[in-house]
């Protein structure tokens, strides 16, 4: 069975991704970066019981709190207010946390490597997310390249993106098919025991539930 490492937030994108692979037949390693946000805790339950759905028995979560230190986002600055949604925005929203993914997508590569992975899959969504540049699929083709540059020549590991095309509305159905634990998701920009209802990824998923006629299992 071939390996492949999910990058798991706990987010309903990530949930859906890990299912999506599940269903292509690979052995799931599942790798959950704390950063210094808000909700870290909430995330980390979240990825442990989507860990627990799937019987991932390689897990790994790596500490990358310096993103906290470097700031620059609401989501790791509490002096920087989590704003309310405006899904009309154009600009970057300033839950954008500076080159996150490419940290991310670091770790992920090393720990494939060492794994023998041929692919990492994450869960961007560039039609339907908040903006972030960082979650277009030519960022992912940039950095398979960094990947064929920086690594042994005999490693070949390709960045899948499932989602990257699809709306929440999409997202949601097609999770919703392949029985993914949805459920076991953490969304919310800004709270811990409750979603705040306000913030872009809460209205975002609150629209894509209301656009798919399913409800949110976690109401």
């Amino acid at each position: 069975m071939m390996r492949s490492v999910i990058l798991v937030s706990g987010g309903m994108d990530s949930c859906v991704t890990a299912a999506i692979a599940n269903e292509q037949g690979f052995e799931l390693c599942f790798l959950h970066l704390n950063y210094g946000q808000r909700t870290e805790n909430r995330e980390l339950i979240a990825f442990q019981n989507i860990a627990d759905f799937y019987h991932v028995k390689k897990r790994l979560v790596v500490d990358i709190s310096h993103l906290a230190q470097i700031g620059g986002s609401c989501l790791t600055d509490h002096n920087i207010e989590v704003p309310d949604a405006d899904l009309d925005n154009k600009e970057i929203p300033i839950s954008y946390v500076p080159f996150r993914n490419a940290n991310i997508l670091s770790a992920a590569t090393s720990w494939a490597e060492v794994l023998g992975a041929n692919c990492i899959y994450i869960g961007a969504v560039e039609e339907d997310s908040s903006g972030y540049p960082d979650c277009r699929r030519s960022f992912y083709d940039a950095f398979e390249k960094s990947i064929d540059e920086g690594t042994k020549p005999n490693t070949h590991i390709k960045i899948v993106t499932p989602l990257i095309n699809l709306s929440k509305k999409e997202i949601i159905i097609k999770g919703n098919a392949l029985n993914a634990p949805i459920n076991l998701s953490w969304s919310c920009y800004e709270q811990e025991n409750t979603p705040c209802g306000k913030c872009d990824s809460c209205v975002l998923r609150a629209r894509g539930f209301t656009q798919s006629k399913i409800t949110d299992p976690i109401l």
